[in-house]
């Protein structure tokens, strides 16, 4: 965002390139809007040209980390962007640090310990006071009328769903004030959007929008939804099985093989942490199944087998091998094998981005609901 606002340039090996918003479904997509009346062709226009959507580029921003590193900094320890690149944006993010974050190691995995060093002090309703204040002052200071908080840290582990403590709004927020163990930081920053009217999107796969948390953005009105970033091989499977599904081939086995070096896949060595995030990649294609009893009769469920592996000479370049085997005419197989490569993080900006755009539109709308929305799985 700070490169598009400044209109960077860059070299690399292959050329010069420009700052763009590629990857954006409401900055790159098009919609048809109707046939010219000249030729007869279809007339189709940019999304963000047919609602009101906020510009990107005009977007502030701030937030939380339990690391105190400036952005430079970890722009240059993640190793994403092209040096030159880096180099071009750093006068603009040098002197941009996190806020303290909201922490407790019971929901992490050990291993991010050493990067704990920039923390919010005191108990859950300390931590939840000051993020509301966090909240209340980047809104004042940038002059917005609206804030959009959007989790996108690693995977935390399960939070137990108790009846008594996070059953209801009100058991939630008692909850919070006796400093409960099953409270997670996530849930803190959800419930501190809500209570601020500021729409909060969860982008990992634990259970932040617990029943209370979902009933207290119900009563104040508040849009919060999220499943999940679905960006790489999870949303090619859901893409390719409904494909297939609705072809009449009925797909038998899917076999996903995912290997990368950056922080979200370090935590995720730890099997607790990584429950959650096994769990949303293997339900993708629960629903499509569900739908087609011709296919899938007596509750039929194909093969489904997840692998995740660390390995840390890679990076952030995610790798993955995905193979399919479906029955189609008189039960002859059909076999796929995918390879995909792509930077992790270039995958999930643009989702962010527009998730940013939808939900401050969704909450200046008015959108209503019932339950927490599930649209980061798109």
């Amino acid at each position: 965002m700070y490169a598009k606002k400044h209109s960077l340039e860059w070299q690399t090996r292959a050329g010069t390139h420009v700052s763009n918003y590629k990857g954006s479904l409401t900055q790159c997509g098009t919609f048809r809007v109707g046939t010219s009346s000249e030729d007869g062709t279809d007339v189709y226009s940019p999304l963000s040209s047919l609602v009101p959507m906020v510009n990107p580029d005009d977007m502030p921003v701030s937030g939380w980390d339990i690391s105190g590193r400036n952005l430079a900094d970890a722009m240059d320890s993640a190793q994403v962007l092209e040096p030159d690149l880096r180099n071009k944006l750093r006068p603009f993010v040098d002197k941009v640090v996190p806020l303290p974050a909201a922490f407790d190691i019971d929901f992490i995995a050990d291993n991010q310990l050493p990067r704990a060093d920039n923390l919010i002090p005191g108990q859950k309703q300390e931590q939840l006071e000051q993020l509301r204040r966090d909240i209340r002052n980047f809104k004042e200071t940038q002059g917005l009328d609206e804030v959009v908080v959007i989790w996108t840290a690693n995977s935390e582990r399960y939070s137990k769903e108790i009846e008594g403590v996070n059953d209801t709004s009100e058991n939630l927020l008692k909850a919070i004030q006796s400093n409960h163990p099953e409270v997670s930081p996530s849930t803190l920053y959800a419930v501190a959007s809500i209570l601020e009217g500021a729409p909060y999107v969860n982008g990992s796969p634990q259970n932040t929008l617990v029943p209370g948390c979902v009933k207290l953005a119900e009563e104040l009105q508040v849009f919060i939804c999220g499943d999940d970033f679905k960006s790489g091989q999870t949303k090619m499977k859901s893409v390719l099985v409904d494909y297939l599904i609705g072809c009449g081939v009925k797909v038998k086995t899917m076999v996903t093989y995912n290997h990368l070096g950056n922080n979200d896949m370090y935590q995720l060595t730890d099997q607790v942490m990584w429950k959650p995030k096994s769990a949303a990649k293997s339900k993708v294609i629960e629903d499509l199944v569900e739908a087609n009893e011709v296919l899938y009769p007596n509750d039929e469920k194909p093969d489904h087998v997840v692998v995740v592996k660390y390995v840390p000479f890679l990076g952030d370049s995610k790798r993955d091998v995905s193979e399919y085997t479906a029955e189609t005419f008189l039960d002859s197989h059909y076999t796929m094998i995918m390879h995909n490569e792509c930077l992790d993080s270039a995958l999930c900006a643009p989702l962010i981005i527009d998730l940013a755009v939808l939900c401050e539109l969704f909450q200046r709308v008015g959108r209503s609901f019932k339950s927490a929305s599930t649209s980061p799985a798109y």
